[in-house]
């Protein structure tokens, strides 16, 4: 039978989606909730899982191809239903045919046919209750199993946590629907499935060796041609495939008495050392990713996922434990004040550029080439703020649960002033020869991700306090980090603020983003002296705390002029300090 894959919905605002690589090739088999390719928008990166066990028969849609949401990427043949349909039935309805045609044998395959059908049914999985991904919001259609928290064969309660699941929204425990025996996990660790999805199975502990016995066919596969072996010449060519199993555990329930002897002397030899080589062979991108960034060599990891599965926390743990195996060589450089800098490993390579980066391209180059920008830049002087902080930081911590930065103070500074100087919080309709000035200040907050720079939109931040805007500034920039934003979280800014200083630089020409007409560069905070004008003493000079502020803007709606009086604006705010309420002094 065949089943179709399609580009599911991967946020409300995202359409369509470019396949950035194919996990698997044409005619290669996959499981149920699988990897099974890339795909890439202009919010996110994520892994399409395989609807269904197969083979994949078809790709409709090739690498850096963009389609619509909805739109067919691929084919699978039921992997497990197709053979089936050749091999299994025909051997079923094959004694029925024959008995007629052979008087003799005609009570052997009468029996034959029910002993065929029995396994047929567990050929799946296991028996017993299954275990399936829960909605776990609105918009929430897929999940990732992140650590299963027990592993086959181990008992289990009711209502206790079985594993953890991770989506783009929230991350949980899914606890075990009834007591049992965990029979079968069927979607591995750092593997994404649909709401919905088939995980576990759960069921009594008698039926978990009816699992083992599978791999064991071999050995009672070679009696079953002796007694019929135009019959079994047949299926012989697919013993590979998944009806293999089916036939060979036909004839175990026959002979008693001889064919539990072999079995368990199979079991140990040969089925367990192919479980663990599938489970090595196979790593998601994610970890596979995780290694080359790392420089780490797969092969000498020692996974400690279910059946050895290698995860992304034993990479992470290989780059530590690689780090610190060296201490001569890092003793080196701590006696020099020059920092260790290591070689890239990108250094002679020619990569294809990720699609994240096109956009981001994409985005600038329309940017620079659809308006007219130039850059003014003040000093700003905030010893004030800085000294503010420094007094109510740790109060502030642990009344407001997150970090109080010197980025809120500046938020609170820049839309402040939007409101005085709306020409700078504006959107330019080319089309219809008009312009919007908007009555909310929505602020992007650009943030350095590992797939490049992320803006996430502060909605309404013109009506939120210092303690407001820490906040969703920190979600926001968690969300960046931890691939959990969604498109929404993206959408909608009409202002953007960027903290170019975080990384050292003193200013930036920061580049306006398409649809706005200013941004705000934040240089780094340095100590210098400067001549200050003190009430008492006149001018002297003392160390002050400096940054420089850059506002790029676009010159078709926003004059030099406009731009020096909302930076003067910005410089008053901050230099004022007026905070002290807000952050609880």
């Amino acid at each position: 039978m065949a089943v179709s894959v399609t580009l599911p919905a991967l946020g409300e605002s995202v359409t369509e989606g470019t396949v950035t690589r194919w996990l698997k090739a044409e005619g290669e088999r996959v499981e149920a909730d699988e990897p099974l390719l890339e795909v890439s928008t202009d919010k996110v990166d994520t892994e399409i899982p395989a609807p269904a066990a197969g083979v994949l028969a078809s790709i409709k849609v090739a690498e850096d191809e963009t389609v619509e949401v909805g739109a067919e990427l691929a084919i699978i043949d039921d992997g497990s239903g197709a053979p089936a349909a050749e091999s299994a039935p025909a051997q079923a309805e094959a004694p029925a045919e024959e008995a007629p045609a052979e008087p003799e044998p005609a009570a052997a395959p009468a029996q034959e046919a029910p002993k065929q059908e029995a396994p047929a049914a567990p050929a799946g999985g296991a028996q017993g209750t299954d275990v399936v991904l829960p909605a776990l919001g609105e918009s929430v259609t897929e999940g990732t199993v992140t650590r299963w928290l027990k592993e086959v064969g181990e008992e289990v309660a009711e209502d206790e946590p079985l594993l953890e699941v991770s989506t783009d929204k929230v991350d949980t425990e899914i606890p075990a629907p009834t007591a049992g025996t965990l029979l079968e996990i069927l979607v591995g660790e750092d593997e994404t499935a649909e709401v919905g999805a088939k995980l576990a199975v759960i069921g009594q502990k008698g039926a978990a060796p009816a699992q083992a016995e599978a791999p064991a066919a071999p050995a009672p596969a070679q009696e079953a041609p002796k007694q019929e072996a135009p019959k079994q010449e047949a299926p012989a060519p697919q013993a590979p495939s998944a009806p293999a199993p089916q036939q060979v555990t036909t004839p175990a329930p026959d002979p008693a008495p001889a064919a539990p002897a072999p079995a368990p002397a199979a079991a140990p030899v040969t089925p367990a050392p192919a479980a663990g080589e599938a489970d090595a062979a196979y790593v998601t991108p994610l970890v596979r990713k995780l290694a080359q960034e790392n420089s780490v060599d797969l092969g000498s990891v020692k996974g400690t996922g279910v059946g050895g599965r290698i995860r992304k926390q034993d990479v992470i743990a290989a780059a530590e434990a690689a780090k610190q195996a060296a201490p001569a060589a890092a003793a080196a450089p701590a006696a020099s004040k020059a920092p260790a800098i290591e070689a890239s490993p990108l250094r002679g390579q020619t990569v294809k550029m990720p699609r994240m980066r096109k956009v981001i391209g994409d985005n600038m180059m329309k940017a620079l080439h659809g308006q007219a920008q130039l850059t003014s830049v003040v000093e700003v002087d905030i010893t004030k703020i800085m000294r503010m902080r420094n007094k109510a930081k740790d109060a502030f911590a642990q009344r407001e649960g997150v970090k109080l930065s010197p980025m809120p103070f500046f938020v609170k500074a820049a839309v402040q002033a939007l409101k005085a100087h709306p020409v700078v919080n504006a959107r330019i309709n080319e089309d219809e020869g008009t312009i919007t000035y908007f009555d909310t200040e929505n602020v992007g907050i650009a943030v350095d991700a590992e797939k490049g720079l992320m803006t996430p939109v502060i909605k309404g931040a013109g009506d939120l306090n210092i303690a407001g805007i820490a906040r969703k500034t920190a979600e926001l920039a968690g969300k960046v980090r931890t691939n959990k934003i969604s498109p929404d979280d993206m959408s909608g800014a009409t202002f953007t603020i960027s903290n170019t200083g975080s990384r050292g630089a003193l200013f930036d020409t920061v580049i306006v983003p398409p649809n706005q007409v200013g941004i705000l560069g934040i240089g780094a905070t340095v100590k210098r002296p400067v001549v200050v004008d003190h009430p008492e003493l006149g001018e002297t000079i003392a160390v002050r705390h400096m940054t420089y502020l850059a506002l790029s803007y676009d010159h078709r709606l926003v004059d030099g002029a406009d731009a020096a009086r909302y930076l003067t604006t910005v410089k008053q705010i901050l230099e004022a300090g007026e905070f002290e309420t807000e952050i609880g002094l």
